[in-house]
């Protein structure tokens, strides 16, 4: 276990120490809530983006129940980065329009080395380049969509839409736990961001999914990318 991973484990051994009723003085609540919050998402990011948590889910709980708990008794510390504001209940099925800050174009195919060629051309005329180096990644399949942060806060979910306007579905987003509420882009001068990226289901946790709604005498979901998009 990395030191980083060390010093965290240690810091939710303390907190997990706390009880509540412990906290008598808004400055101790204040101290408490942002530690919780930052260890929260440390485990956050532990379990849902490179799968390595290192307490249990009932130590998971135990954190996120003190938070909610503190943040019930001091209101005036709840923030909308918190965990506890990712509120499933908060869901929507009704979208508004929204329009992108820059378009949202879409991707060409290609089957062949002959159209490969012709785009090489074409980047190498427009930037009048001889030679050109390309960065090459799998395409995941699943739904388009563009978040928007401002002054380092998670504003807006939108899907791809038309490719000019889309669907609000911030608060669908919001409970996604592998996304970061607040990301500290103004510390390399950006105050405004939009972020495009797919929300897309594993290939294995699809299989699984199908399985137990076969079990519940539920019918099995069409593919991984309906599913995706279906979530949000």
């Amino acid at each position: 276990m990395d030191e980083k991973k060390i010093k965290y484990l240690r810091k939710s051994e303390e907190l997990l120490k706390i009880k509540p009723e412990d906290i008598k003085t808004e400055g101790e609540a204040k101290k408490i809530i942002e530690e919780l919050r930052e260890v929260i998402n440390y485990h956050d990011y532990l379990y849902y983006v490179i799968n390595e948590p290192i307490i249990t889910d009932y130590q998971y709980d135990q954190l996120f129940h003190l938070l909610k708990k503190l943040e019930e008794r001091f209101p005036q510390f709840i923030t909308p980065t918190s965990p506890t504001q990712r509120v499933a209940s908060d869901i929507t099925k009704e979208f508004p329009e929204v329009k992108h800050l820059s378009p949202m174009l879409s991707l060409e195919n290609s089957y062949n080395e002959e159209d490969l060629r012709e785009f090489d051309k074409r980047v190498r005329e427009i930037l009048n380049l001889d030679t050109v180096e390309y960065a090459v990644e799998p395409k995941f399949d699943g739904a388009g969509i563009a978040l928007v942060y401002r002054d380092d806060i998670f504003a807006r979910g939108a899907t791809r839409g038309d490719g000019s306007v889309g669907e609000d579905i911030t608060n669908n987003i919001r409970t996604i736990r592998s996304l970061p509420l607040e990301a500290k882009f103004s510390k390399y001068g950006i105050y405004t961001v939009e972020i495009r990226g797919e929300v897309v289901l594993s290939k294995e946790t699809f299989k699984v999914l199908n399985e137990k709604r076969i079990e519940e005498g539920m019918p099995p979901l069409a593919n991984p990318r309906n599913t995706a998009t279906g979530s949000i």
